[in-house]
């Protein structure tokens, strides 16, 4: 289910305007699900999917040191790289099943 959303995170973020940089990018420090960029600003996105939103939000599952982390990794990220960024910017996308076979996605933009 959790590879299901993040495809699905990825087309919508190409479908917004954004250029996707990187999926499940690692190092020592942890991972971003997918690093993408608008404009000068770099993102990193973290995809939570979800069955049901039945013990609270995928937002409310990516904790404030999780959001610290992304921060940091993103600027790691970037440091590795000739390109440059005016901002650093965290997202979360929210994936969670509907009726049908649908699903729906909610994108948090700046959450730190």
């Amino acid at each position: 289910m959790g590879r299901r959303g993040e495809e699905l995170a990825a087309v919508y973020l190409e479908r917004a305007g954004m250029r996707v940089l990187a999926r499940n990018w690692r190092c020592r420090e942890g991972e971003i699900d997918i690093v993408a960029r608008t404009g000068a600003t770099l993102v990193a996105a973290e995809v939570k999917t979800r069955s049901s939103a039945r013990f609270g939000s995928p937002l409310e599952a990516v904790t404030a040191a999780k959001r610290a982390r992304l921060r940091r990794l993103a600027h790691m990220w970037a440091a590795g790289r000739p390109e440059s960024y005016a901002r650093v910017r965290v997202d979360v996308l929210s994936v969670l099943p509907g009726p049908g076979g649908r699903w729906y996605l909610r994108h948090h933009r700046g959450v730190a």
